[in-house]
């Protein structure tokens, strides 16, 4: 196994940066850049150093941890060089140790060793990814629970029960001639339910899962000057967009993310939706309907002090087809007469003020209804990755064909088909029987140095 070596800080200036060695010759290349070839690190401590130019001249002081194979993150040697976060620094000493025969990491290759090391299953390793991807709290505590390797525990009932009825139907193809007894195969239809009730059960806090992780895209849309960009504001908490008395202020599309209730929220404020009178208006309105394509939620403002103008309605039109909700803006002023009848075929209106913000739980609460709420607080271990939930689907239907085969009668080598294509979608979840090509595609999402 070759020694690899990568930044493990983000980029940029920083107070520190450290540079991560994994490999055998990883305690070598420490002695070489010390000047020092009696040096013998003491495990899990650390201890400064002058680090020296290839010419001989000094670099930097640094910290110097060493981690003994195999009770390292990767299971193999390991040093962890700590210096000043200069970029120059971090680059040169980077240079020295590729000299040195130490290879550039790719992306995730750390955790890819500990995986393969046996310091961790997939599951496991893709939390890592998720921890630091996290875009909030109940995000970073859903991955630090997979993390911790719960994932692999709900799941390992279920594969040892299909062990269990895979062992009893191989050991009746082998050893009885005549077809299972009633009795038997009623008992090994049961487990098997048992089996899938509780696949589906975790399949089922997908739609949960992916929610927390991934969040979504909400477009605020509307004609000029109702109140849009005072509503983006006023749910980012922060004074993002330009706000003015004067139509059209918004040129341009402008996205932040946010927590709603703990669910990460990509939001656009968009250019005014209107018949552009300037080239450059009109690049903004073609902005905003490439965000609308874009969102997975629309929230069409209108100004509730005034009955709806063909501008607001030409925004109702282009919005129908998308999921979408109306948020009546200015409710802390009177509310024009006519607008209760004209607004009284829309079936998700809210009523906010941008100004004082009445209205603006509610309006919350609206954008997140659609696709279900998670309780961000008290809520059990979810399913959130798209490739855990595939798995999970595969595995059922493969549950499924072998309980038709069960109660059709049909021959042990067929059930047996289904519950070893189920056994094996398991263990791809957790990394036992994932093929080699699929592991680089998952680390390749991962950043360089872990």
């Amino acid at each position: 196994m070759d020694t690899i070596v990568a930044v493990a800080t983000p980029p940029g200036r920083s107070a520190i940066g450290v540079i991560r060695l994994s490999g055998p010759q990883s305690v070598d290349i420490v002695r070489v850049l010390i000047r020092d070839e009696s040096f013998s690190p003491e495990p899990n401590r650390v201890v400064l150093k002058k680090i020296f130019r290839e010419s001989g001249e000094p670099l930097d002081y640094a910290l110097v941890s060493y981690f003994q194979s195999p009770h390292s993150f990767t299971g193999e040697d390991m040093v962890e060089i700590s210096c000043h976060g200069s970029p120059v620094i971090l680059r040169r000493l980077l240079d020295v140790i590729q000299h040195l025969d130490a290879r550039l990491a790719g992306p995730g290759e750390f955790t890819l060793r500990a995986c393969k090391n046996g310091k961790m299953n997939l599951t496991q390793a893709e939390a890592i990814r998720d921890l630091i991807n996290a875009q909030t709290d109940a995000a970073a505590v859903q991955a630090a629970r997979q993390l911790r390797g719960e994932l692999s525990i709900a799941l390992q009932p279920a594969k040892d029960d299909l062990i269990q009825i895979i062992v009893r139907l191989e050991s009746a193809l082998e050893f009885v001639e005549d077809d299972l007894p009633a009795i038997q195969v009623t008992e090994i239809r049961k487990q098997l339910t048992e089996v899938l009730r509780s696949i589906q059960e975790l399949a089922g806090t997908y739609s949960s899962g992916h929610l927390l992780r991934e969040g979504l895209k909400v477009t605020i849309i509307g004609r000029p000057n109702v109140g849009k960009s005072s509503v983006f504001n006023r749910l980012l908490r922060l004074e993002r967009a330009i706000v003015t008395e004067i139509a059209g202020t918004t040129r341009d599309s402008i996205t932040e993310s946010v927590s709603l209730q703990g669910i990460p929220i990509s939001l656009t404020d968009t250019a005014g939706i209107r018949r552009a009178s300037d080239r450059i208006e009109e690049i903004g309105v073609e902005r905003s309907h490439r965000a609308m394509a874009d969102a997975d939620l629309l929230v069409i403002v209108i100004d509730g002090s005034t009955d709806l103008l063909p501008e607001d309605l030409a925004v109702l039109s282009q919005a129908t087809k998308a999921r979408h909700l109306v948020a009546v803006n200015k409710c802390d002023l009177p509310e024009a007469p006519g607008l209760e009848n004209q607004l009284g075929g829309l079936s998700q209106v809210v009523h906010v003020s941008a100004l004082t913000a009445e209205g603006l739980e509610n309006l919350t609460t609206a954008i997140l209804a659609p696709f279900g709420t998670v309780d961000s607080e008290g809520v059990g271990l979810l399913v959130t990755d798209s490739r855990h939930y595939d798995l999970l689907r595969r595995t059922q239907s493969s549950l499924e064909e072998s309980l038709v085969g069960l109660r059709d009668g049909s021959s042990e080598e067929l059930v047996l088909v289904g519950l070893h294509n189920a056994l094996k979608f398991l263990g791809e979840i957790t990394g036992e029987t994932t093929t080699e090509d699929i592991l680089s595609e998952i680390f390749r999402t991962f950043c360089i140095g872990k």
